[in-house]
């Protein structure tokens, strides 16, 4: 597959700023939807492969480009899996401080002892004419006791990665670009691309 230029399907700054620096050794002409003044669209899927394959497919009809859609989410064992899909609109506002206090505020509710936890990232990659192709990453780890860090961004301050004792948000983006969920799909996505 060659790609020279790809758009992300994401107005998220953040995202955007980590995908375009996983990706710079590729030499890909990297734009976000936001850039291009593309719409949002609006999430309707029941998992994260059907909310990154509606971004992605929906975006790249829109523009014509090679369209990399990412769906992710903290999924916490004592709540059944939750956030979730819903881990952006879990946050009021997407005030993500106000929605780590709420999710450990229930955890503490929920009475169960484990702290386990994985973030869960899915690629989608849509390109005019092809058909949609899924890359998929997940870090294991636990909840934190209480927010720590001010790196990173969403519910990184909550969550240690397995093999470390401090919180994506104190590890920085150095450390957490290199173990993301978020870079294991990539890495899956760049596996391709090279052969």
């Amino acid at each position: 597959m060659k790609l020279t230029k790809l758009v992300v399907a994401s107005h998220n700054d953040d995202k955007v700023a980590e995908i375009k620096t996983l990706l710079a050794p590729l030499h890909i002409e990297v734009h976000s939807a936001k850039e291009l003044r593309l719409g949002d669209v609006e999430e309707t899927g029941k998992t994260f492969e059907e909310n990154a394959k509606i971004k992605a497919g929906t975006l790249s009809l829109m523009c014509g480009l090679p369209c990399l859609a990412d769906d992710s989410g903290l999924c916490i064992d004592a709540l059944d899996g939750r956030p979730g899909v819903y881990s952006a609109r879990y946050a009021p506002n997407r005030d993500f401080k106000e929605g780590a206090q709420m999710l450990l505020k229930e955890m503490d509710e929920s009475g169960k002892k484990s702290r386990k936890a994985h973030f869960s990232c899915c690629m989608a990659l849509a390109c005019p004419n092809e058909k949609i192709k899924v890359y998929e990453g997940r870090v294991d780890g636990q909840i934190a006791v209480a927010p720590r860090g001010e790196k990173g961004f969403g519910y990184d301050p909550i969550f240690i990665p397995d093999g470390y004792e401090q919180t994506f948000a104190e590890l920085g983006e150095d450390v957490k670009n290199q173990i993301s969920h978020r870079r294991r799909a990539l890495e899956k996505f760049i596996r391709e691309i090279k052969d």
